[in-house]
């Protein structure tokens, strides 16, 4: 007869320093968790006070309302008969840590530290926690009073363990734990723990799903064992978006799996596993078991306590999902998208505005918005209250309800076409049925009277006209009547965001939106304060390969249009060729310096063998 276990993983979209929502959601992933019938429930990486606060995580404020907050929990009665796994900030002898706190029946059984710290890319966790260094050993934290008054606790142990209950065992990692190459649960899986758990703040990239699956099936493949994710979701308030994807794993095959995009604050998976199958895995590697007879004993905190179905004559029936992996393509329409939204709903904004030039950046731009209105509407269809009733907040009527994803466009999203003497007749038809096919509320203005009244400025101090090098002016005149023509556009796209809805006879303004690929970030190729400067960028982190792979308005050449039209009105100006570079080459040296971590000559010699049919080592210098 099999020893189930039933467990639950949450993903919650919290929000930084926003403790009483952050504990409502909380509370309503161990409801769901509970109707599931799950004995052990797992929450993301610092869920209490969310994960960006940055430095408030240097106040005791910080700490003092996260436990107020944990008491709140651990009084409730949702939270009675279900081992709570909960992230929060905990100081312990003065030093701050990122930790997991384990709560049953109104009492903390262990408080466990995040042992490695991430300190690359995104991340900065050394900057406001310390990594705990005493592996497998234990030390008594003091309890705060507004604990101690509920638990009738003095102290629990803290550090690094693991939780015994009657039928198995229980070991937790915390996020860049999984990634790092000593991961814990190679330890804790020799030493007999069978279920090891995750509690994750993993931001959205391209392909970084993959990366996540791979790493948790192979940790449970190497050592056998159920591995618990459960991961952030949304926008914390900072640049990065959680992508959710919490998952449960059993001996390298997935048991459930949670969306990876989803505009449902609160997401719940479960599954019910059967520890027989971890034993009898774990037996056959014979390599694994002579190992394990080596391995350091874990201390271990030992409850009177199941996880199993209170009854295991009952069947037990729950929803699992079957792991879906989407492409990049898909990843752009949902990541940049649904980001965007939830930094809408809570930035007190009515919409965005977007400079739309026609072209392949500023396109995508506009159809990621556009991927918005459709997610939110399609939440909107199936009863997702929240997302409804932040929709009726922001268009200021508590009686809307969309009649499709361009109604929505139409009241969220403006788009201006920003025309000079300099633009073409094709890139601003390209705009207008961009914009028609999206629904969005399009402006078409031109900026000459903005320039020319710039220029004359500069003309009546200094007694000279500067020329566009078309008209045989030099460079620096050319890049000069260039920038003015950027910075122009963004000065009026800050107007028009202020006042539209005004003009509109709707309250608010909007979010200016930018469109500048990672690519020409890499380059230099932008303007200071031009459009690149903008409130928001939704494509910054994105490669112009990838959003040519999204985007299917390819007819567009990308051009900045600053330099005067050809004679026949076409247009004279690309951005490959004032590069001296295409795009495709961009991405390549993009790729090599920032995740091959190369500098100039290890470049160099990287490329000679890749481009070594079209150039020799001489002429890839040029």
């Amino acid at each position: 007869m099999g020893h189930k276990v039933i467990l639950a993983v949450c993903s919650l979209n919290q929000w930084a320093m926003d403790f009483e929502g952050n504990l409502q959601r909380i509370l309503e992933s161990i409801r769901q968790a509970k109707a599931m019938g799950a004995r052990y429930r797992l929450g993301p990486e610092l869920e209490i006070s969310g994960y960006g606060c940055a430095d408030h995580f240097l106040e005791p404020d910080t700490f003092l309302h996260s436990w107020e907050v944990l008491a709140e929990i651990i009084s409730h009665q949702m939270s009675q008969d279900i081992l709570l796994d909960i992230g929060m900030p905990v100081m312990h002898k003065n030093v701050g840590y990122n930790c997991r706190v384990f709560i049953l029946n109104k009492r903390i059984l262990l408080i466990r530290p995040k042992i490695f710290l991430c300190d690359d890319g995104n991340y900065r966790e050394p900057r406001w926690f310390t990594a705990w260094s005493r592996l497998q050993q234990v030390e008594e934290h003091y309890l705060p009073g507004i604990i101690r008054a509920i638990t009738d606790q003095s102290t629990v142990p803290f550090g690094d363990a693991v939780i015994s209950t009657r039928d198995t065992c229980l070991g937790s990692e915390i996020c860049e734990e999984l990634w790092s190459p000593a991961s814990r649960h190679i330890e804790m899986s020799l030493d007999g723990v069978e279920i090891i758990t995750n509690g994750s703040g993993s931001h959205h990239q391209l392909r970084k799903g993959y990366v996540r699956r791979d790493l948790i099936k192979s940790a449970t493949m190497k050592a056998g064992g159920i591995y618990c994710f459960a991961n952030l979701l949304g926008c914390d308030g900072e640049r990065v978006y959680y992508d959710g994807n919490s998952c449960i794993y059993l001996n390298g095959e997935v048991l459930a799996q949670g969306p990876q995009f989803s505009l449902q604050e609160v997401v719940v998976i479960g599954s019910h596993v059967d520890l027989e199958d971890v034993r009898s895995y774990r037996n056959q590697i014979k390599s694994r078991c002579m190992q394990a007879s080596h391995q350091t004993k874990f201390p271990r905190v030992s409850v009177e306590f199941t996880l199993g179905p209170e009854d295991p004559a009952v069947p037990v029936m729950m929803e699992g999902a079957v792991w879906e992996l989407l492409t990049p393509q898909q990843e752009i329409s949902c990541g940049p998208a649904m980001w965007l939204w939830d930094y809408l709903r809570r930035s007190g904004c009515s919409g965005f505005l977007l400079p739309l030039s026609g072209g392949i950046d500023s396109s995508a731009t506009a159809c990621i918005v556009y991927c918005m209105c459709s997610h939110v509407y399609n939440a909107c269809q199936s009863n997702v209250d929240i997302v409804l009733s932040d929709l009726r907040r922001i268009v200021g009527d508590d009686k809307f309800t969309p009649s499709s994803p361009a109604q929505i466009c139409q009241l969220l999203f403006t788009t201006v076409y920003m025309s000079s003497k300099n633009s073409s007749q094709h890139t601003r038809d390209l705009a207008g049925e961009l914009a028609a096919q999206i629904g969005s509320y399009h402006l078409q203005l031109s900026i000459d009277a903005a320039i020319s009244a710039v220029i004359a400025i500069f003309q009546t101090v200094t007694k000279l006209t500067p020329k566009f090098r078309a008209h045989g002016g030099t460079q620096r005149e050319n890049i000069a009547l260039q920038n003015v023509q950027a910075r122009v556009r963004m000065v009026v796209a800050y107007l028009f965001s202020q006042l539209t809805l005004w003009s509109r006879g709707r309250p608010g303004g909007c979010l200016v939106l930018g469109s500048a690929n990672v690519d020409e970030s890499l380059r230099g190729y932008m303007t200071k304060y031009d459009c690149s400067s903008a409130d928001l960028n939704p494509i910054g982190g994105i490669s112009k390969t990838d959003l040519r792979s999204f985007i299917q308005i390819l007819e567009s050449p990308p051009t900045a249009e600053l330099e005067p039209l050809a004679e026949n009105g076409r247009i004279a100006q690309t951005d490959e060729v004032d590069m001296g570079m295409t795009y495709n080459e961009l991405s390549v040296y993009g790729k090599l310096r920032k995740v091959f971590l190369c500098g100039p000559y290890s470049m160099y010699c990287k490329l000679v063998e890749k481009w070594k049919d079209s150039l020799s080592p001489i002429e890839l210098p040029k």
